[in-house]
């Protein structure tokens, strides 16, 4: 019993985590980002609106409290198990999941130096560009994004708002699309 305890993972945040991914997840499945701001409906397009949702997340909490932070890489950790699992069920065999999910990894923390480029400096021009290159990278004429980048620049409005007490309780959200 006392080993148990020794080696036993820290999972007190577990319940936050899990109610917060919850409403991450389902806030990149809402069907107006599909159907109107044209994200394809695929599992590219998946990936591409979790990672969004993430990136919108992580960027609020990198000015919370440790707990904040702590939550928050937490979530990312989910997210990236998530993708390995998700992975798994595509079929893909054991040999060839680590190569997968470390360009993965390398495709979301691009994305999130790229987004976070252009909202730090407030360029929703900017911010579509990176999308339209990310979400229709062979495309020649690539669908308009700029209402997905007008959404991310309202999501991270309203998550700024977002008290830390919500952020603390896995109770935050991000807003419909408008």
């Amino acid at each position: 019993m006392i080993f148990g305890r020794l080696f036993r993972k820290k999972n007190n945040n577990q319940t936050i985590v899990d109610r917060q991914y919850a409403a991450l997840t389902a806030a990149a499945r809402m069907p107006d980002l599909y159907e109107r701001l044209n994200v394809p409906d695929t599992v590219m397009g998946r990936f591409e609106m979790l990672s969004i949702v993430m990136i919108l997340f992580f960027r609020r909490t990198r000015t919370s409290a440790v707990s904040g932070q702590e939550i928050a890489q937490e979530i990312v950790d989910a997210f990236f198990q998530d993708i390995d699992y998700s992975i798994r069920e595509l079929g893909i065999g054991d040999n060839s999941v680590p190569k997968r999910m470390k360009k993965l990894a390398g495709m979301f923390y691009g994305r999130l130096e790229a987004y976070s480029k252009a909202m730090d400096a407030g360029d929703r021009e900017a911010l579509a560009l990176a999308l339209q290159r990310n979400i229709y990278p062979e495309s020649p004429a690539p669908a308009d994004v700029s209402g997905l980048a007008g959404w991310m620049m309202a999501a991270e409005a309203h998550l700024s708002a977002v008290p830390e007490e919500m952020i603390a309780s896995g109770a935050a959200t991000l807003p419909p699309v408008v």
